[in-house]
């Protein structure tokens, strides 16, 4: 059973920085892929970061990293702005067995900026 466990979410004031982390255990072969996505209220899922990509609404301000040996991305938040409040998801691609990769999905942690 994989699982990929989420947490750095919370309520910080605008222009603030957090923290996000995302660690994966379980049984897989290795990892293809890993990144973030949100999703606010009312909204559909959007890509933040992906391992070479970042969506415009926040380049210059995220930074994706991860540490291969624990397993674990992270998302580095500066200057945040109220309208990146959301949701926020890792998905990671997996190499369970073979050649094809699934994709998993952590449970979300929550982002809210505010003043």
């Amino acid at each position: 059973q994989v699982q990929l466990v989420e947490s750095g979410g919370g309520l910080v004031q605008p222009g603030g920085s957090l923290r996000l982390s995302c660690a994966i255990s379980g049984r897989f072969t290795s990892i293809s892929n890993m990144g973030w996505y949100r999703q606010a209220p009312g909204k559909e899922r959007e890509l933040v970061a992906g391992r070479t990509n970042y969506a415009d609404f926040v380049k210059g301000r995220f930074t994706i990293s991860r540490d291969n040996a624990k397993n674990t991305v992270y998302l580095q938040m500066n200057s945040l702005k109220p309208e990146d409040t959301a949701v926020y998801y890792c998905s990671a691609d997996l190499y369970l067995s073979g050649s094809r990769t699934y994709r998993f999905w952590g449970q979300g942690t929550q982002v809210t900026v505010s003043s």
